[in-house]
């Protein structure tokens, strides 16, 4: 079914608990049915229906027209009528991430197809499920430079876990029962399944299920029980020990037994940027945040520990730094879905190639084991002594701008206090969403949605708008930046049409902030086409374009209003609500170790960089809690040119591949 008319918005009822992931299988397909007679396009829309598809964020065109014509049809599938492509595949990003559901989106060949490339990207490098469902040229103007016919299968090849070209209208019923499997099973990620215009224009034969035909696809999920076993020995035996949880974690719906692990050890859990809300922030074992923009404290237990147990974690850049130096003394335990992934980045001592959930399962009973065999777990005081001593000396904080303006932290600090953990969260990609990551308090899985690998600018609105749709009950707050939020925010006027009422926060500092960040730090201060105007000119206004699109527009630029405006949008739930946060233009997201260096160069602010003694760190103490160059920072205030003092300690050969950049 379509809709072009406003529905109306739900009122939200008390906070329901996160849902379990869903991961249809064929056994959990709709129940049979008798072969009926049906055009391509029947027989695709018969398909969703029957895999329990529930929305569709699309546009149509030539060569999906067909399809359209019977989804009209549809009284169980909701079309959501975009206003871009990108917008329709972050949308299916955002509705997976929220509900754990296979997200759809659909879209016509050539530049329809290809505007879905992006989001595809991104669902790949985060392993989101999602199944894109593209129009395809007539068969005999494959090959032809026909009009809009894009390879969007070779395209496409390299960033999917799945696709296929359905070169027969009696294969479409398989397609997408494979497509559902596949997104949904192992380790999720993408399908796209191409459909040319005369293969849904023909007639077939609808039945359900379908046989699908995957003889090479066997996802390990069980874990090696020697493997597990040797894992706990490891476990009892690490005197420095850290769970490093990754997105794999939510995506298991792991977050319990995660839990359980963790109590049982008393090891401290660092959780990724894809993991936040998988161990409570609430809980005293949680360190935090590792990597780039990561606590202080939970880089440093990385690169002392003497063990790392990583579920469901990639070992990526940003959250190794340089590799080489990566966690030197650490053994390594990986857990993986995916083996592709085990020692890929950093050689494992123990791989387990297997879902999260049964890991942990199997886990836990083996470490009980162990510890009922040793008398009990392990003594972790030491350890724990110099990890508070580190929390209590490094916190998180930021500073208030020097002219008066709004702090950006401040703002999304108190965002998440008046939400609360049990909305949902989405960030486009830069300061605003390490901010985000920073200082809300995530207590529950799937209550953060964030585009990490890929870091696409323009993915905060269509991720609200599609986690809206899966959680119509939940508050959805976007927060985003003056630079992203320009990018994809067409589609307020999708969810105003739609009844979909998001709330956006823009973190408008009126620049690219985390370009504008890196210029500042290693570019001597040279602001080279980072600065966006929306501060010198308001171009544009944020509130009254939010209006033009349906949406309330409200506007803050004083720390007395914040709260004011946070709950006056907490109180509208029958339209989006868009609120133009004015702050200021230099807030930098800090703690930092800067691209291919070593985490042990973390800096806590401009010119501050803790100093922790290798030696004396391993047995438990501590001998100097930081350094401050003083003569950087006098620089920085008195020439400028601290930019290049900071690059030229750091070298010059970062890769200029941070978030904030596409």
């Amino acid at each position: 079914m379509t809709t072009a008319t406003p529905r109306p918005a739900p009122v939200p009822g008390p906070p329901k608990p996160t849902p379990p992931p869903v991961r249809p299988t064929p056994a959990a397909l709709r129940t049979a049915t008798e072969p009926i007679s049906v055009t391509g396009a029947q027989s695709l829309v018969h398909s969703l229906e029957a895999v329990g598809c529930e929305a569709v964020f699309g546009i149509p065109g030539g060569t999906i027209l067909p399809a359209y014509d019977p989804l009209l049809d549809s009284t169980t599938v909701r079309h959501i009528l975009v206003r871009h492509e990108q917008g329709a595949g972050h949308a299916a990003t955002g509705y997976a991430q929220a509900t754990g559901k296979v997200g759809v989106c659909m879209a016509t060949s050539g530049p329809g197809a290809t505007n879905l490339v992006t989001p595809i990207a991104d669902a790949y490098m985060d392993s989101v499920p999602v199944v894109a469902i593209t129009g395809q040229q007539s068969r005999a103007l494959i090959g032809t430079d026909a009009f809009q016919e894009a390879d969007i299968t070779g395209i496409t090849l390299p960033i999917t876990k799945h696709n296929m070209l359905v070169t027969d209208p009696i294969d479409i019923p398989r397609a997408i029962a494979e497509a559902f499997h596949l997104a949904s099973t192992g380790r999720p990620g993408p399908v796209l399944v191409d459909i040319p215009k005369d293969v849904l224009q023909e007639q077939t034969t609808f039945s359900w299920p379908p046989e699908m035909k995957l003889p090479g696809y066997r996802p390990t999920t069980r874990p090696h029980g020697k493997q597990i076993r040797e894992a706990a020995r490891l476990i009892a035996a690490a005197r420095r020990p850290v769970l490093y949880v990754g997105g794999g974690v939510i995506k298991a719906g792991a977050d319990a037994e995660l839990k359980v692990l963790a109590e049982l050890t008393g090891a401290p859990v660092v959780t990724t940027l894809m993991a936040r809300g998988a161990f409570p922030d609430s809980h005293p074992q949680h360190l935090g945040m590792p990597g780039m923009h990561g606590t202080v404290t939970a880089v440093a237990a990385m690169q002392k520990a003497d063990l790392l147990v990583a579920l469901g974690a990639r070992f990526d850049d940003r959250v190794t730094g340089q590799l080489s130096s990566f966690a030197p003394d650490a053994a390594i335990v990986h857990a993986d879905i995916d083996p592709a992934e085990i020692s890929k980045n950093r050689r494992a001592d123990v791989p387990i190639v297997g879902d999260c959930k049964e890991v942990l399962v199997d886990l836990i009973d083996a470490v009980r084991g162990e510890q009922a065999e040793s008398g009990g777990r392990t003594d972790l005081a030491a350890w724990w002594k110099v990890l508070d001593e580190w929390r209590e000396t490094f916190p998180l904080g930021y500073d208030w701008p020097s002219d008066g303006m709004l702090s950006p932290e401040y703002v999304i600090e108190r965002i998440g206090a008046i939400a609360g953990p049990d909305a949902v969260y989405t960030a486009g990609v830069g300061q605003h969403q390490m901010w985000a990551a920073q200082f809300i308090r995530y207590e529950k899985p799937r209550s953060w949605i964030n585009s990490g690998g890929l870091g696409t600018m323009g993915f905060a609105v269509p991720a609200a708008m599609g986690a809206k749709l899966g959680l119509p009950d939940t508050t959805v707050w976007c927060i985003d930046g003056d630079g992203c939020f320009q990018m994809t925010n067409q589609e307020l006027a999708t969810c105003a049409i739609e009844g979909i009422p998001i709330k956006v926060a823009i973190i408008n500092n009126g620049n690219l902030g985390m370009v504008r960040q890196w210029q500042n730090l290693f570019y001597s201060q040279r602001y080279s086409n980072t600065d966006l105007g929306t501060h010198k000119h308001r171009i544009p206004d944020f509130k009254l374009l939010a209006e033009a699109m349906g949406c309330v527009g409200l506007r803050c630029e004083s720390r007395d209003k914040v709260d004011e405006v946070i709950n006056q949008a907490m109180q509208i739930n029958d339209q989006p609500v868009v609120i133009d946060f004015v702050v200021g233009a230099d807030a930098q997201v800090w703690p930092m170790v800067a691209a291919g260096k070593s985490n042990d160069e973390v800096k806590t602010a401009r010119g501050i960089r803790p100093l922790f003694d290798d030696d004396d760190a391993a047995t438990g103490k501590v001998i100097d809690h930081a350094v401050i160059d003083h003569a950087a920072v006098e620089r920085q205030e008195h020439a400028g040119d601290f930019g290049a003092e900071f690059g030229a300690e750091f070298g010059a050969d970062f890769d200029g591949g941070t978030e904030g950049e596409r």
